[in-house]
């Protein structure tokens, strides 16, 4: 096996990691992950068991049965009569066993320059409960939808696990979205109540996000109530009723949690439909094996809570009692090491961070970097949402985690809030891989036909159900239907993803099937031309998109954002000894930044559409819309 960069064996910590000890005692030695996945979904019934009575979560009435297949694998059920609350798991239970004491919160602002704010779990649990208590005083009923328009914080917190606490249906909603963003969610989902702030800090700057909220309000008759909570207005509604102390676990296992739209590519955002039993589940089976959290070590994610991850990590942690380090502002404000001083500051444990965040930190020369900070308490780095580069994965291996330090790349989606493929402590592990399936995740990759490929590029599927995948699309069978279930049959999941196997089973992705561009018969993922490009020294951001062309079908178009003065032919030629000739770009452009969403994801549709003279639709997700403005005036080159 060649190219294995973290070696478990070398790092003592491994040994008594949740990992090993799980397969210590369902009789695996550490080395034999490989056979202990393969009974994980050989035998699903037997590993959610074991799996569930590991993880330690209370049920107030237990499950007779962990899969109900009886409907088909679209419709699976899971954990028959069972009853269990998230909040209750995640906070409620830790009062009560004498950890109230312990953070749960530590919430660090825009600015930096003052203090974080530490919030034990009494004090998160008296929060939720007066939420709880007030929100049950409007009349509300278990079932229906509360949506949240508002950043990363303590206040947000407590408005999503009130929500769980009572039954309710929590929408995040990412607060960079606009007014038409906003309505087509919450008329969707048919939103009671909305949380929302007046205003977004970033950058040191206020935003004024009410004057959209008020907006779409004009087109929501059904939405009784909005709070806003940077104002005095949360104050007054939390404190006008009882609080709801009691714990409440008698919430049933398949009782709907949240719903997080997913927008897809074409068409209204799906309304993606999680349980307290399947988030549970699945979310702390991958703190748990994945991330080895443990209490009072905190875990801190770049992340926002309208995005999935931002849930998947507070349900994930909290279970676990590990304090989750929140950052309402952007991970170079006010000083480019902004992050290095959170981890140095909180002593970080876990730190999850981006691709694009770390080619952000590799272009500053004003930066220090990680080394001028002590980031030695670093045990675990996660990673999601994107395709590395080599150049950015090895910086970050070896800058941030000296080598000692792996990096979890997991891949999965808000559609089955959790992991298709991920990493463990106890695998050796290769550059840029997602190790292997996720325990309990039956994944293959098919070519074209439906056949199971190895060592070429084809279509990543699930060929078992998971406890935390979407119950539907809400209000749209047919569409969750044709998304998932439609290219290769009612019992295989189709995810959308180009994957492959190597010859020592490790998993790499090669991004969305829909983005897949095919230049004279050839299909190539934008991501390995990016790669290509941002190999080479000057290059430190790079977005590729294909446009049509008479002769070839599509050609390329790239986007780079350089370091030091190169022409743009140089950078074509670049692409076309690396890629082949045939796979030359008709245009490189160096321009001062790419348009990315506040979460860092570069967005290539929009470039496409701005860059071909089309309507981009709503730009309100854009962190720095300026940028766009750089590529409308290329749009004459087409």
């Amino acid at each position: 096996m060649e190219n294995i960069i973290w070696h478990p064996t070398e790092h003592a910590w491994t040994e008594h990691s949740h990992i090993a000890n799980f397969m210590r005692d369902q009789g695996f030695e550490i080395d034999q992950f490989p056979a202990l996945h393969k009974k994980s979904i050989t035998d699903l019934e037997w590993f959610w068991n074991a799996a569930i009575d590991d993880m330690g979560l209370e049920w107030s009435t237990p499950y007779s049965k962990v899969i109900d297949r009886s409907s088909g694998f679209p419709y699976t059920k899971w954990f028959t009569n069972g009853q269990i609350n998230i909040t209750h798991n995640c906070i409620d239970r830790h009062v009560l066993n004498g950890n109230g004491n312990d953070t749960a919160l530590i919430h660090e602002p825009d600015s930096g320059c003052q203090d974080a704010r530490h919030v034990s779990y009494t004090e998160l649990k008296n929060l939720v409960d007066q939420c709880a208590g007030a929100l049950k005083h409007t009349g509300i009923k278990e079932g229906e939808s509360v949506g949240l328009y508002a950043p990363m914080s303590v206040e947000t917190v407590a408005v999503m696990f009130a929500c769980f606490k009572l039954g309710l249906r929590f929408v995040p909603i990412f607060c960079g979205f606009g007014e038409h963003a906003i309505i087509d969610r919450l008329e969707s989902c048919g939103a009671r109540i909305l949380f929302a702030n007046k205003k977004l800090q970033r950058r040191g700057k206020s935003i004024h996000t009410s004057d959209t909220v008020e907006k779409a309000l004009n087109h929501l008759p059904n939405l009784k109530q909005t709070i806003y909570l940077d104002t005095q207005e949360w104050q007054k509604f939390i404190t006008q009723s009882t609080p709801l102390t009691e714990s409440n676990n008698h919430t049933e296992a398949e009782t709907p949690c949240m719903v997080i739209y997913t927008s897809g590519t074409t068409g209204k955002p799906k309304g993606t439909i999680h349980t307290h039993a399947g988030v549970l589940a699945t979310v702390g089976k991958e703190l748990r094996y994945a991330f080895d959290v443990h209490p009072g070590e905190p875990f801190f994610w770049v992340t926002d809570i309208g995005w999935m991850m931002g849930p998947w990590e507070l349900i994930g942690c909290l279970l676990y009692r590990a304090p989750v380090v929140m950052l309402n502002g952007a991970p170079n404000h006010p000083h480019p090491d902004r992050i290095w001083e959170i981890v140095e500051k909180n002593k970080v444990i876990t730190l999850g961070i981006s691709p694009t965040a770390i080619r952000l930190c590799m272009s500053q020369k004003e930066s220090k970097g990680p080394k001028a900070y002590d980031v030695s308490n670093l045990k675990i780095m996660g990673s999601t949402g994107e395709a590395w580069d080599s150049d950015s994965y090895q910086w970050a291996f070896e800058q941030i985690g000296k080598t000692n330090v792996p990096i979890m790349n997991i891949s999965g989606g808000t559609e089955i809030m959790g992991c298709h493929l991920q990493p463990y402590p106890v695998m050796p592990i290769k550059p840029l891989t997602l190790g292997m399936g996720a325990l309990g995740m039956d994944v293959q990759v098919f070519n074209e036909d439906g056949l199971s490929v190895k060592e070429e590029v084809g279509h990543l599927v699930c060929c078992q159900p998971a406890p935390s995948m979407t119950k539907s699309f809400l209000g749209d069978n047919q569409r969750y239907l044709d998304t998932y279930f439609q290219k290769f049959g009612n019992q295989i999941w189709y995810h959308g993803d180009w994957a492959s196997i190597d010859s020592d089973g490790y998993w790499f992705l090669h991004g969305r099937t829909d983005d897949t561009i095919k230049v004279a018969g050839k299909r190539i993922g934008p991501a390995e031309v990016e790669n290509a490009l941002i190999s080479h020294p000057a290059v430190s951001q790079a977005a590729v998109i294909g446009i049509p062309d008479p002769i070839k079908g599509q050609t390329l178009v790239c986007f780079t954002v350089c370091t030091s003065n190169i022409d743009e032919e140089t950078l074509r030629n670049y692409v076309a000894d690396r890629m082949g000739k045939p796979l030359k770009p008709k245009h490189v452009y160096i321009i001062p930044e790419l348009p990315k969403t506040r979460s860092g994801k570069i967005v290539r549709s929009t470039i496409q559409k701005i860059y071909l003279g089309e309507n981009p639709g709503d730009l309100s997700s854009i962190e720095n819309p300026d940028s766009l403005t750089n590529i409308q005036k290329l749009t004459n080159q087409t």
